[in-house]
């Protein structure tokens, strides 16, 4: 996470996109196998939407890493569907987005557009891979507004890749003999006194930056433009007091800010597989500053950045729809693991029903001013007490 002195411009919750407005991607002309596309929208650059009157100098100068993973698989799902269609796959025999494997190798720039480029890797009835990277120009893009983005975009020399991943997909099988299908209790149970405390609405919103110190300056009221969902933040502290690092969870509620298309046949453009990658880009908010803030460095945090992020399915796209009359969702987030620079934080994505259906496991650099990584009392050699 870099820091950067230049005052962070008020923001207006009003401004928050859909998946669809956020996400928006153009086709460009294929090279060779490759797909090509281009992103429309500016990414959302946490930090920079504080409401007026509370801006704070900008804590970050590289986009949202959720922006890129999210928009990468989107990418990515687009690619293997023509194919499936090239190849005349039936609608029943067409695979689910698995898994998504992203490394995160160059600062996103918020003001460029993403150019993504997709290839089909290996190719089977039930099981298949994609690699998808995304580049940069690395001169100012043609839209003055560094917003919509033109397509010419494309041609611009471009940065080395920001970012890479390798998606498989696979196809739905129900569980084994029918019956089969264990996982733990849901924090729906787990959780139940704490989360019956208050209506979900009646959380307070998920901080734009998840610092303790920016928390305690802007308030925990702002709601700013982060775009797709509506997330709240439960607080977890009670339940937290006193256990070691490891054993701590916070608990994250959300919805989506604007219904999203989840056709059969895909004619919207979205089908369930959609729905699959809001979770993946809601997944990758906050979690390092959390962990900062678990590790002892809500005062003191000089850089947070995500290196790796995995994201696991383990039910049908089906399973992962959003629909309002359903209920919000719940990330259960938890830091297993920080030394040596860096930290891992973990998420099971829960329906409102109660059924884990995805699972996120990240890596990335967690860093105190000065290149340490906690407050002295915290520290054993240079490993966190977890």
């Amino acid at each position: 996470m870099s820091v950067s002195m230049t005052p962070t411009v008020g923001g207006d919750e009003d401004k928050r996109l859909s998946f669809q407005e956020q996400l928006e991607l153009v086709k460009l002309p294929r090279e060779g196998q490759a797909h090509r596309y281009i992103s429309t929208r500016s990414a959302y650059l946490p930090g920079s939407d504080f409401a007026k009157g509370k801006e704070l100098p900008s804590f970050h100068t590289a986009a949202f890493g959720g922006h890129v993973y999210a928009q990468a698989g989107l990418a990515a799902y687009r690619a293997w569907r023509e194919t499936e269609k090239e190849k005349g796959v039936p609608e029943h025999a067409r695979l689910d987005i698995h898994t998504i494997n992203g490394y995160f190798t160059r600062i996103g720039l918020a003001s460029r557009p993403f150019i993504y480029t997709a290839s089909p890797v290996t190719a089977s009835r039930t099981f298949s891979t994609v690699s998808v990277t995304a580049t940069q120009p690395s001169v100012p893009s043609n839209s003055p507004s560094e917003d919509h983005y033109p397509a010419e975009d494309a041609s611009l020399p471009q940065y080395p890749p920001a970012f890479t991943a390798l998606l498989s997909f696979k196809l739905p099988e129900p569980d084994w003999d029918g019956t089969v299908s264990e996982q733990e209790a849901p924090p729906q149970e787990r959780f139940a006194s704490i989360l019956s405390s208050r209506k979900p609405e009646e959380w307070p919103p998920a901080p734009p930056v998840d610092i303790t110190g920016v928390v305690e300056i802007v308030g925990d009221d702002q709601v700013g433009t982060f775009p797709i969902a509506e997330m709240k933040k439960v607080d977890m502290k009670e339940y937290n007091e006193g256990k070691p690092v490891h054993e701590r969870r916070e608990l994250l509620l959300y919805r989506l800010l604007k219904p999203l298309p989840d056709d059969e046949d895909g004619k919207s453009g979205y089908d369930a597989n959609a729905h699959v990658l809001v979770h993946a880009f809601v997944a990758d908010r906050n979690g390092l500053l959390m962990a900062g803030n678990h590790i002892g460095l809500g005062y003191s945090l000089g850089r947070a950045a995500s290196l790796s992020y995995h994201f696991v399915m383990h039910v049908e796209a089906k399973a992962a729809v959003m629909r309002e009359e359903d209920g919000w969702w719940i990330q259960e987030v938890w830091f297993p693991r920080a030394g040596r620079g860096r930290g891992i934080v973990e998420s099971k994505i829960w329906s409102p029903s109660g059924v884990h259906v995805a699972t996120e496991y990240q890596d990335g650099l967690i860093q105190g001013f000065g290149g340490k990584l906690l407050k002295e009392k915290e520290v054993s050699g240079q490993e966190a007490k977890l």
